[in-house]
């Protein structure tokens, strides 16, 4: 069952969520993001999609299934797809309740993704059910921070994010552990607030 408000959220934003992110955050962090992605290896799945902003950042030949919420983010998205050079299938879903058999998927892939996701913990848990065992979750993501005074900070400005789009104040590291996967590895990009995490479905 898709989440119909989420939904309709991102639908909302998505004519002009290029204006938003491309000249500004995704130009800032496309160089972390391409150091990540070039991990991408056998068949991959690439959590929202959005508007295909993370799509020139992707190494070239790979086998990738993205998927996004929002119809609107995948319509916008699809020049991009379609100037990808391997093989890009891009597909409206609801990460909590995916169709994909278990153990389908080497690698998943998250990028500025689980601010937003409405449950994180079952998100993730989705993620663990369609890993292969052994398999690898790469995530960029922006978090909460442990420190005074930007948690304070962060704790008011959800108040009024999350009302548009993302949570500032989750603690996604440990909402990787609770959902049942082995965090390998966690790099602060910006102070403790934008990070790279790589976790491993035990085999």
């Amino acid at each position: 069952m898709v989440d119909t408000i989420t939904q309709a959220k991102w639908d909302r934003l998505a004519p002009r969520f290029d204006s938003m992110a491309a000249k500004g955050a995704e130009k800032r962090w496309k160089p972390w993001k391409e150091g990540l992605f070039s991990q991408m290896d056998g068949k991959v799945l690439f959590l929202a999609l959005g508007t295909g902003l993370d799509i020139p950042s992707f190494p070239k030949g790979k086998d990738i299934t993205a998927i996004d919420i929002s119809p609107k983010m995948i319509e916008q998205a699809q020049e991009r797809v379609a100037g990808y050079e391997g093989s890009l299938r891009a597909e409206v879903m609801d990460v909590h309740d995916m169709p994909f058999e278990a153990e389908s998927f080497d690698q998943v892939f998250t990028s500025c993704t689980f601010c937003s996701v409405p449950d994180p913990v079952k998100g993730l848990k989705a993620l663990y059910r369609v890993l292969k065992p052994g398999g690898r979750l790469f995530m960029f993501e922006h978090t909460g921070s442990r420190h005074y005074p930007f948690r304070q900070m962060m704790d008011f400005m959800t108040v009024l994010t999350s009302k548009l789009g993302p949570d500032m104040n989750r603690d996604t590291v440990a909402n990787v552990r609770a959902a049942g996967f082995e965090v390998t590895e966690v790099n602060n990009i910006f102070l403790d607030v934008v990070k790279t995490i790589k976790a491993v479905k035990p085999a």
